[in-house]
């Protein structure tokens, strides 16, 4: 018989996981090595800073769940469009509540994930709603044809006084100050492919936010239909067919866009 070292756990051939809980704590064994990750997976190339309009290297500030460029000090937080924004939950009891979800093969319960993670059932059944979301999102990749369109939404009702200060604001900054900006991708349904819609907060308003986006979820050689826009205009050297609506002429169809 074999000695086992328990500092270091092997998965038995007939384990039914193929991630373990030994290997998600040393993965994972606290909250700054949670937001390591997810950097890592957000900004594989590093992070974009839109003041120095380049990507620069970040330092982590001490104690928050940010990053600051080290030549201008832009903030950027990753934490930003996540189901982690604003929780007051530690990034390692949701970490482990996504692992404990997309590892059982039946299923949990928001009463499990409430005795599992030690906290209370509000804060269980918003974790679990929350994640449930996430393992359900459509992960393929859009092909053929694209049509991808920023927007802004949200903003305060007509019929509601704004605070002097936030009028003063959109005064000063437009009446898109108090909105959010949204990337919207639509796949068309054709012979090949079944029509379907990707909306998500868009990381910011410079050119890398918007390509990034049809990088991320638009395979190459697949036609792609924007606005006027100029932050679209690099996607045909990355082997995008792309083509062009003048919306500022008021032309919202043009053959096949």
């Amino acid at each position: 018989m074999s000695q086992v070292d328990r500092n270091n756990p092997r998965r038995g051939s007939a384990s039914e996981s193929a991630y373990t809980i030994f290997e998600f704590d040393r993965e994972f064994p606290d909250d700054a090595a949670c937001l390591e990750y997810l950097v890592a997976s957000l900004y594989p190339e590093g992070i974009y800073c839109p003041k120095c309009e380049k990507v620069t290297k970040h330092h982590r500030e001490n104690g928050r769940p940010s990053y600051a460029c080290q030549y201008c000090g832009h903030h950027e937080h990753p934490l930003k469009g996540t189901i982690f924004q604003g929780s007051a939950t530690s990034l390692k009891l949701w970490f482990y509540g996504i692992y404990l979800m997309a590892s059982t093969r039946c299923g949990i319960s928001a009463k499990q994930l409430e005795r599992e993670l030690g906290v209370t059932y509000k804060t269980a059944w918003r974790m679990f709603n929350k994640i449930r979301s996430l393992l359900e999102q459509d992960d393929s990749m859009f092909e053929g044809i694209v049509e991808v369109d920023e927007a802004y939404i949200g903003g305060q009702a007509k019929w509601r006084s704004a605070p002097r200060s936030r009028a003063r604001g959109i005064t000063a900054r437009g009446s898109k100050a108090a909105k959010t900006l949204v990337v919207g991708l639509a796949q068309r349904a054709d012979d090949e492919n079944t029509g379907k819609v990707h909306v998500t907060l868009a990381r910011g308003t410079h050119t890398p936010d918007f390509t990034g986006h049809v990088l991320e979820k638009v395979l190459p050689a697949s036609t792609v239909y924007t606005d006027e826009t100029p932050k679209a205009a690099p996607l045909s050297k990355w082997g995008y067919k792309h083509g062009r609506v003048n919306h500022s002429e008021k032309v919202y169809v043009s053959g096949d866009i």
